[in-house]
């Protein structure tokens, strides 16, 4: 299998390419970030586009809010740095980890920020992971549209026309967004990369007949009339200011106590990436069934195109984490319903070639440490 000539990143990345010299899409990229960008211009950009809407609403902005790293540090720097004020939207997909709750208050506690929280049927986001999981390898289906839609539907509804997002899509993928530009997450964006190619309006169909479509009012994208009506504006604040992933660890570790925590599947020292979520590890195996590499593929990659590692160490890295089974696997398929055979022939059908799965190479993860946690948590009847 192909791997970018600078940093981890394989062929079976979507929407990745190589220039004649193996250089992957997202390293050329960083060098436009790094290069090119004029970003004292893109913050005067970012303090005339604040001018426009503060103190105009009963909130400047809105501020859609997992309290992971990104939609933290987002969150203080609208606050603390742009003395804006916002109100906080946050999806709940129903596997938050309980260090991670506590990260939520506290940070919302010490920033100061009126916060609204909202979650859907269980019984129904169950339906919706089982046909996601289906249909395109991935269950988290009602979190991608429950987090944009829902946040956009919020901006109408209280008639706040801005929103700030985090990084931006330049910054991680090959979605076809630049750095030379200012990103938009619109209904266009919504379609094509978040809601995985499938509307609410189509799952309808695809789900048991008790589910109707006032089932799935929060993950319908609001109209565009509604939305120009508010005069609406939503942007990654990534496309102001230069997103980097350790000043933003740190930064909000110093300022909130936000606090790092083990993840499966990648090394301790990333102890800020996808905290929040029960079953982080699971997306992870997910994708390196489908595409033969995980997260710490992509963790390593970010770290050599900013100097912190060379590309032997992060293959070293990449050879001792990725592809491992993650322990929460039990409770997910407990979950869900699904056996592990079962789970496994739905993940290979979705394989992205060249890369070919092999199951009986999988090696075992140790449980996390608040494992033990989550089966009350979830709801589930002692194992």
């Amino acid at each position: 299998m192909k791997r970018c000539t600078n940093c981890c990143l394989p062929e079976t990345q979507e929407g990745i390419t190589f220039d004649a010299k193996g250089v992957c899409t997202v390293c050329n990229m960083n060098k436009v970030k790094t290069g090119i960008i004029d970003w004292r211009q893109r913050k005067e950009m970012l303090a005339r586009l604040c001018g426009r809407f503060r103190g105009k609403n009963q909130y400047d902005c809105i501020v859609p809010f997992s309290g992971g790293k990104d939609s933290t540090y987002t969150l203080w720097y609208i606050i603390r740095k742009l003395k804006m004020r916002p109100l906080v939207i946050s999806f709940d997909h129903g596997f938050y980890r309980p260090l991670h709750l506590e990260n939520r208050e506290r940070t919302l506690k010490r920033l100061g920020c009126d916060f609204i929280s909202f979650k859907a049927n269980w019984k129904i986001v169950r339906e919706l992971m089982l046909e996601s999981l289906k249909r395109k390898g991935d269950f988290c289906w009602h979190c991608h549209c429950g987090i944009y839609a829902g946040s956009m539907q919020m901006a109408v509804k209280y008639e706040i026309p801005l929103i700030f997002w985090g990084q931006p899509s330049a910054e991680y993928g090959c979605q076809g967004h630049t750095y030379e530009e200012i990103e938009e997450i619109d209904e266009r964006e919504f379609n094509r990369y978040i809601n995985l190619g499938i509307t609410a309006e189509d799952m309808v169909g695809m789900l048991p007949d008790w589910v109707e479509k006032r089932d799935l009012s929060m993950f319908i994208f609001p109209e565009y009339e509604d939305l120009k009506r508010i005069g609406c504006v939503s942007v990654p604040l990534g496309s102001f200011i230069p997103w980097d992933t350790r000043v933003i660890a740190d930064t909000i570790r110093d300022e909130l106590g936000w606090k790092w925590n083990d993840v499966e599947g990648i090394p301790r020292e990333y102890g800020w990436e996808k905290v929040e979520c029960m079953f982080q590890g699971i997306r992870d195996y997910l994708k390196f069934i489908k595409r033969g590499y995980g997260r710490t593929t992509h963790l390593v990659s970010i770290d050599i195109r900013e100097g912190h590692k060379n590309r032997d160490e992060g293959m070293a890295l990449v050879e001792a984490f990725d592809g491992k089974r993650p322990a929460s696997l039990d409770l997910f398929l407990e979950l869900v319903g699904l056996s592990e055979d079962e789970f496994n022939r739905i993940a290979m059908k979705h394989c992205v070639s060249p890369y070919k799965h092999d199951p009986s190479k999988t090696e075992e993860m140790d449980p996390l440490w608040d494992q033990d946690l989550w089966r009350d948590l979830l709801g589930l009847s002692k194992g």
